[in-house]
C-alpha cells in the first residue's frame, strides 16, 4: 500500500472494475516530478489481476523515433492485425515498419496520420473482446509525437470496451499538452502523517517535519532525497519558497559531482542515449573511458541496467546529468555515440549527428533528410517535420536547404501543425525559391490559412501568388485564382471574387490545361453568383461541375477538394455530381482521412438541412464539428457550428442554439469567417421568429441584409428577405414602403437570375407576402417551384403562409389542406415552434387538429442514427465501426439502444424501419 494514496487508489480501483465490466475509462495522472505518478501506475499494474497488460515506458532517447511508443504498446497484440480492415492493416504495417511501401521506398507518401489511430483503436478493442485490457503509459509526455497522437486519438474513442487506460504526465512538461484533453487526475503531495511514515526513523523534530512537509509540498521524492538536508531549514526564511524540481536536480547533480572524471563522462553518455548499454560501452571506448566507470552511478542507485536497457531511477537524474555538462562535453558525447551506432539505426544516428553539429554539415543534413523521408513514409509526419527542419538548418547548400525547408512545411501540415507550417512556408518563400516551388508554397499557405487561419490573409496570399505567376504559368495561376474565389465566398466579399473571375477569363486563351480550365470556369460561376450575375454563374457551374467531379487529375490534388465539393452541392441537385460527394465521403472514411472529412461532413449537413433529412443533418454536423475541433480546422469548425445552430433555431431548441452561437461568434470574428457570421445571424432571427418574437427577429434579419448591402454579396440563397417581410407583416408594418419594396425587387431579381427552383420558390413567396391583395398566384407559383426542390422546411413555410392568408381572407376550407401539409412537415422535421403555429392556424379554421405521432426513429441520438443507417445499408458491425472511428463494441452498445427505441430485434427490421 502506498503511503497517503488511498483516495487515488480507490479511483484507480473503480476504473479497473468498470473496465472489467466492459465500461471504458481513461485517466491521466498529472503532477510534479517525484510526486508519485510512476508509483501509482506501478500499483495500478499490481491491481490489474488477470487483465491483459499493454505497457509503455516513454523515454527521451526514443522521442525522435517514429512510432517507437506505439510499437511498445501494440507489440503483444500485433498478431491480431490481420483481422482489421485492409486499409488500416496497410497503415499500421507501414507505420511500424512491419512490411509495406516505407521499407522499399523511403520517399513513398505515408498513410493518413489518423488511419494509424483508427487501426490502433481497432486492434486494442479487438484484443479487449477476448480479455479486459489495461494500458499503462509512464512519462507519456516523453512519447514521440506520432505515437502520442495515435494513442490520444484512441483514448478519446473508447466507450463500451473492456479497456482502462492510465497515463502519467509531468505537469508543464513539453509534450504533455495532447494528454490534457483527456480526463485528468492531478496528483498532489502526501499529507503530514504519510510524510512521517515515508521518512521512517529519521531523527527530526515535529516542527522541522511540519516545515519540511510544507516546503516540499509533500512531494515524496523530495522528502526522501532531501532528508539529509533537513538541518538547512534553519538557514531558510520561514515563508521562503522551495523550487522542488530545481532543488532535486541540484541534489542529484551534487551527487554526480563526486564521481571520477571517467564516471561522469560515462554517465553523460548514458544520459545522451540510454536506449542501449552496448552503445554506451562502445562510446566509452571511443572517448578512452573504462566502461566499468558506469558502476559508480549504479552503486549510487542513480542508474540501473536490465539486459541492454539503461534506466535512470528518475528522469530528473538524467536531466540533471545532461544539464550539468558543458555544451562542448554534450557535443563530444553525441559524436562518440554517432561513431558507434550502425547505419540500421538511422533515426538515432541522425539525431546524434545533429546534436553534435554547430556549423553546416551536409553529411549530417543528408542523414537527417533520409530520416525525415523514412518517417514521412511511415506516416510520422511530426517527426519528419522536425528532421527536415533540422536538416535544412545544417545544409551546406542554400538551394538544398530551401528544398528541405519546403519538405518540412509539407510534413508539418500533414502533421496538423498549421502555425508551424506557416512559419516554415514564409521562411522558404524568403529564400527566393524557383517558380514551381514558389507556386507550391503559395498553394500550401493558402490551404493552411483557408482551413486553419484567417480568411482575409488566405485571400491575399492566393491573389498575390496568382498575379506573380500569371505570365510564366497561366494554368497554375487559374488554380490559385479558383482557390481565391472559394475563400472569397467564405469571406463574404464578392468584389475580389469577381476580380479573380475576370483574371481567369483573361487567362483561358493562354493554356490548354483542361483540368485547370474546368476548375476556373466552375469557380468563376460561383464568383458571378455572389457578385449578382446569377444567370451566367449558374450556366457555368451547370456546364462544368460534372467534368470537375470526374477529373482524375483534380482527384489527386489535396488542395482542390473543397472547391470541387462546393460545386457539387451548389446546385442542390441529385445525379453524378452529387454522387461524387457521397463517394468522396466513403473514400475519406475508408482511408481515415480526417483532414478532409470535416469539410465534407459540414456540406453534407448543410445539404441535409435543406431537405427533409434534419436528423441526418444533425449527425453529419456533429461529427464534422468533433473532427474539425480535433484536427484544428477552425473554418470548418465555425461553419459547421453555425449550420448546427441554424438547425437548432428552426427546431426551437433555444439553449442549444444560443450556446453554439456564443461558442462560434469569437472564432468567426477572429478568423474573418463571415459565412459563419451570416448563418449565425440568420439563426438568431429564425429562433426569435419561431418563438413568436418578430420584433427581435426583424433586428437580426435587418442586420444581415445590411451586411449584404454593404458588401454587395448577392447570392440570394443567403438572403433573408422572405423572413424579414413576413415578420414585418406580423408587426403590422407597411412592407410596401420604398426600402422594403426595393429589397424585395432586388431579391426577386436575383432569384430569377439564378434560376434554381429553391431560389425561385422563395422569391415568389416574398412577392406573395408583400403584395397581399395579389398574393394567391405568387403562392401557387412558389409551391410549383417547391415541388422541384427537396427543401421540405421551405415548402412548409410557404404552405403555412398561404394557409394563414387564406384563413384571414375567410377561405377556411381552402386554407385547411395547406395548413395540414405544413403541420405534417413541421412535425416530421421536429420544427416544433412552426408546427405549433400551424396547429393554431388550423384550429382557427374550425378543423380538428391531430398531431403526428412521434416516429421512434426521431428519438435516436445522432450517433445512434448514423450507426443505424450504416448497418441498415448492409455494413457489418466492424465496417460501421471503421467508418465512424469507434470500436465494434461501441457500435453494438448503441445498436442495443437503437433496437430498444425502435422496438425491433433484427438487422432486417432495422433496414425496413430506416427506409420508412
Amino acid at each position: 500500500m502506498l503511503a497517503g494514496r488511498e483516495t487515488e487508489q480507490r479511483t484507480i480501483g473503480t476504473l479497473l472494475a468498470g473496465a472489467r465490466m466492459g465500461d471504458s475509462h481513461v485517466l491521466v495522472l498529472t503532477g510534479d516530478p517525484g510526486i508519485g505518478k510512476t508509483a501509482l501506475l506501478t500499483e495500478a499494474a499490481s491491481m490489474a489481476g488477470s487483465m491483459r497488460m499493454l505497457r509503455v515506458q516513454a523515454t527521451e532517447a526514443e522521442q525522435q523515433i517514429p512510432f517507437a511508443g506505439l510499437f511498445q504498446l501494440l507489440r503483444p497484440i500485433l498478431d491480431l492485425r490481420e483481422r482489421i480492415p485492409r486499409a488500416q492493416q496497410r497503415a499500421l504495417s507501414t507505420a511500424l515498419l512491419l512490411g509495406g511501401p516505407a521499407d522499399d521506398d523511403p520517399g513513398t507518401v505515408g498513410p493518413q496520420r489518423f488511419a494509424i489511430g483508427a487501426a490502433t483503436l481497432n486492434l486494442i478493442t479487438m484484443a479487449a473482446e477476448d480479455r479486459p485490457t489495461m494500458i499503462i503509459i509512464d512519462d507519456a509526455h516523453l512519447l514521440d509525437e506520432s505515437s502520442a497522437e495515435a494513442i490520444t486519438f484512441v483514448a478519446r474513442r473508447f466507450a463500451a470496451d473492456a479497456v482502462a487506460l492510465l497515463a502519467g504526465v509531468r505537469s508543464g512538461a513539453p509534450g504533455g499538452e495532447p494528454w490534457l484533453s483527456l480526463p485528468v487526475l492531478p496528483i498532489g503531495g502526501i499529507d503530514l502523517p504519510a510524510a512521517k511514515d515515508l521518512i521512517g526513523d529519521l531523527p527530526i523534530r515535529p516542527d522541522q517535519l511540519l516545515r519540511w512537509h510544507r516546503l516540499t509540498g509533500g512531494n515524496p521524492l523530495a522528502l526522501l532525497e532531501l532528508r539529509d538536508h533537513v538541518d538547512e531549514l534553519d538557514a531558510v526564511p520561514e515563508d521562503f519558497p522551495v523550487a522542488v524540481s530545481d532543488r532535486l536536480s541540484r541534489a542529484f547533480a551534487a551527487r554526480v559531482a563526486g564521481f571520477s572524471d571517467s564516471g561522469r563522462t560515462a554517465l553523460l553518455l548514458a544520459a545522451a542515449d540510454c536506449s542501449s548499454a552496448a552503445a554506451v560501452y562502445a562510446a566509452c571506448h571511443e572517448l578512452g573511458v573504462d566502461e566499468h566507470c558506469l558502476g559508480e552511478a549504479i552503486d549510487a542507485d542513480l542508474l540501473r541496467i536490465h539486459h541492454d536497457q539503461l534506466r535512470f531511477r528518475h528522469p530528473l537524474i538524467r536531466s540533471a546529468v545532461y544539464g550539468a555538462a558543458t555544451p562542448q562535453q554534450r557535443r563530444a558525447a553525441h559524436r562518440a555515440l554517432a561513431r558507434v551506432l550502425g547505419t540500421e539505426q538511422v533515426h538515432r544516428l541522425a539525431w546524434h549527428l545533429a546534436a553534435s553539429a554547430v556549423d553546416p554539415d551536409e553529411t549530417t543534413a543528408a542523414a537527417l533528410a533520409d530520416v525525415a523521408a523514412r518517417a514521412a513514409g511511415q506516416g510520422a509526419h511530426a517527426v519528419a517535420a522536425n528532421a527536415y527542419e533540422r536538416a535544412a538548418a545544417l545544409s551546406a547548400q542554400p538551394t538544398i536547404g530551401m528544398r528541405r525547408l519546403v519538405e518540412a512545411a509539407d510534413a508539418a501540415w500533414s502533421a496538423g501543425q498549421p502555425d508551424r507550417t506557416l512559419r516554415l512556408v514564409n521562411q522558404a518563400i524568403g529564400a527566393d525559391p524557383p517558380a514551381p516551388t514558389r507556386i507550391h508554397l503559395y498553394e500550401l499557405r493558402g490551404a493552411v490559412e483557408s482551413r486553419a487561419g484567417r480568411l482575409d490573409h488566405a485571400l491575399l496570399t492566393l491573389l498575390d501568388a496568382a498575379e506573380l505567376i500569371m505570365e510564366q504559368d497561366p494554368a497554375a495561376s487559374i488554380r490559385l485564382l479558383s482557390d481565391a474565389i472559394h475563400v472569397a465566398f467564405y469571406l463574404g466579399t464578392p468584389e475580389p471574387a469577381r476580380l479573380a473571375a475576370d483574371r481567369i477569363d483573361c487567362l483561358t486563351a493562354s493554356t490548354t490545361d483542361a483540368a485547370s480550365l474546368a476548375l476556373g470556369r466552375l469557380a468563376s460561376g460561383m464568383a458571378l453568383i455572389i457578385a449578382g450575375d446569377g444567370a451566367r454563374g449558374t450556366g457555368l457551374i451547370r456546364s462544368t461541375a460534372g467534368r470537375v467531379a470526374d477529373s482524375e487529375e483534380l482527384r489527386a490534388e489535396r488542395f482542390r477538394m473543397p472547391l470541387r465539393v462546393q460545386s457539387a452541392l451548389w446546385m442542390r441537385e441529385s445525379g453524378p455530381v452529387r454522387e461524387f460527394v457521397d463517394a468522396a465521403i466513403e473514400d475519406a472514411r475508408e482511408q481515415a482521412a480526417l483532414g478532409s472529412l470535416p469539410y465534407l461532413l459540414m456540406h453534407i449537413g448543410r445539404d441535409a438541412a435543406t431537405s427533409d433529412r434534419w436528423s441526418d443533418a444533425e449527425a453529419a454536423y456533429l461529427e464534422g464539428i468533433r473532427l474539425a475541433r480535433e484536427t484544428g480546422q477552425s473554418t470548418d469548425l465555425a461553419v459547421g457550428q453555425a449550420g448546427m445552430a441554424w438547425l437548432y433555431a428552426r427546431r426551437g431548441q433555444s439553449d442549444r442554439c444560443l450556446e453554439l452561437i456564443s461558442a462560434t461568434e469569437p472564432i468567426a470574428d477572429e478568423r474573418r469567417i463571415r459565412l459563419a457570421s451570416f448563418w449565425l445571424t440568420f439563426a438568431r432571427g429564425d429562433l426569435a421568429a419561431g418563438l413568436g418574437r418578430p420584433d427581435e427577429a426583424v433586428e437580426h434579419y435587418r442586420l444581415l441584409q445590411s451586411w449584404f448591402a454593404e458588401t454587395g454579396f448577392a447570392d440570394p440563397d443567403q438572403w433573408c428577405v422572405p423572413e424579414l417581410i413576413e415578420c414585418e407583416r406580423h408587426l403590422g408594418r407597411d412592407v410596401e414602403q420604398d426600402e422594403l419594396s426595393k429589397m424585395t425587387e432586388d431579391f426577386v431579381a436575383l432569384t430569377r437570375a439564378k434560376g434554381q427552383p429553391w431560389s425561385l420558390a422563395r422569391g415568389e413567396r416574398t412577392l406573395a407576402l408583400r403584395d397581399e391583395p395579389a398574393a394567391e398566384p405568387h403562392f401557387e407559383a412558389a409551391l410549383q417551384w417547391h415541388a422541384k426542390s427537396p427543401d421540405a422546411y421551405e415548402t412548409a413555410r410557404t404552405e403555412l403562409a398561404y394557409g394563414a392568408w387564406l384563413r384571414r381572407n375567410r377561405r377556411r376550407t381552402d386554407a385547411r389542406p395547406h395548413l395540414r401539409r405544413a403541420l405534417d412537415i413541421f412535425d416530421r422535421l421536429g420544427a416544433t415552434p412552426w408546427a405549433d403555429t400551424s396547429s393554431q392556424e388550423l384550429t382557427a379554421t374550425g378543423a380538428t387538429v391531430r398531431r403526428r405521432t412521434e416516429n421512434p426513429v426521431d428519438q435516436l441520438t445522432p450517433q445512434e442514427r448514423q450507426i443505424a443507417q450504416l448497418l441498415a445499408s448492409g455494413r457489418t458491425t466492424r465496417e460501421a465501426a471503421a467508418a465512424l472511428f469507434v470500436s465494434p463494441k461501441t457500435v453494438e452498445y448503441h445498436l442495443r439502444h437503437v433496437y430498444a427505441k425502435l422496438g425491433i430485434g433484427s438487422r432486417t427490421e432495422l433496414a425496413a424501419r430506416m427506409a420508412g
